[in-house]
C-alpha cells in the first residue's frame, strides 16, 4: 500500500443532489461508506472477509466535515490515513477530493470495531490483518496528522463576548 491508500473513486450521482443544487449530506456518508469499503478491501477484512469466516466491522463513531460543496457528476477521489488501531478498534481518516479541481470537499474519521458475527460481540482481529495494520500504521505515522481529526464539534465564541 502506497503512504496513502488512494484507490478509491466515485462520481456524484443525479440521485444524490439535494434542493439547494448540491450534494447532500446524507450521500456524503454512502460516498465514505464506499471509501471504507475499498480500504477495508486492501487490508483484508471486507465482503469477502465476512463470508468467509463470519467476522465484519462495525463503526462505533464517526465525523464528517463539508469544507467545498460538489455538484452533480462531478468526479470524486479519496484517501485513507490510519490514524490507529489496536486488537480489535481501527481509528481512520478520509479525505474526499475533487479529482479535476484537487480541492478536499469533506473529511470523514472513523472509529471501527472487529467483530465476531455469531456472537455480534468484538473480537480480536486475527494476526494476518494486525500484521497488514502495523505495516500500514509504520508508513502512515511519518505523514502529519490530518488538521481535522479529533476535532470537536461546538459553537466557537469570540473571546470577551
Amino acid at each position: 500500500m502506497p503512504v496513502l491508500f488512494d484507490e478509491h473513486r466515485e462520481v456524484v450521482q443525479p440521485e444524490w443532489i439535494d434542493y439547494n443544487g448540491h450534494m447532500n449530506v446524507a450521500f456524503y456518508f454512502l460516498a465514505f461508506d464506499h471509501a471504507t469499503d475499498a480500504f477495508y478491501d486492501a487490508i483484508g477484512c471486507g465482503e469477502h472477509y465476512k463470508a468467509e469466516g463470519n467476522f465484519s466491522t462495525f463503526t462505533l463513531e464517526g465525523h464528517i466535515t463539508y469544507d467545498q460543496e460538489v455538484l452533480e457528476g462531478d468526479p470524486l477521489r479519496f484517501t485513507t490515513q490510519l490514524l490507529d488501531f489496536d486488537e480489535k478498534r481501527l481509528h481512520y481518516f478520509h479525505v474526499m477530493y475533487h479529482a479535476e479541481k484537487g480541492f478536499a470537499a469533506a473529511t470523514n474519521e472513523l472509529i471501527a470495531m472487529h467483530v465476531d458475527m455469531d456472537q455480534r460481540r468484538s473480537a480480536p482481529f486475527p494476526p494476518e490483518i494486525l500484521a497488514k495494520l502495523a505495516d500500514i500504521k509504520e508508513r502512515h505515522e511519518t505523514l502529519p496528522r490530518p488538521d481535522k481529526a479529533g476535532r470537536i464539534i461546538g459553537i466557537r465564541r469570540k473571546s470577551g463576548a
